[in-house]
């Protein structure tokens, strides 16, 4: 039984460390897409 748990949080620690580069890299994806559209924007004021 103890192995089982063990190996739940594991998968559980890593699935958790893999969202969190899925989220920076989504963040940072977000932030280069505003900066364009406001790149746009003082281009044709």
């Amino acid at each position: 039984m103890k192995k089982i748990i063990s190996i739940l949080c594991v998968f559980a620690f890593s699935a958790g460390l893999s969202a969190c580069n899925t989220m920076d890299g989504f963040g940072k994806d977000v932030e280069r897409g505003g900066e364009k559209v406001q790149d746009a924007a003082t281009k044709n004021k």
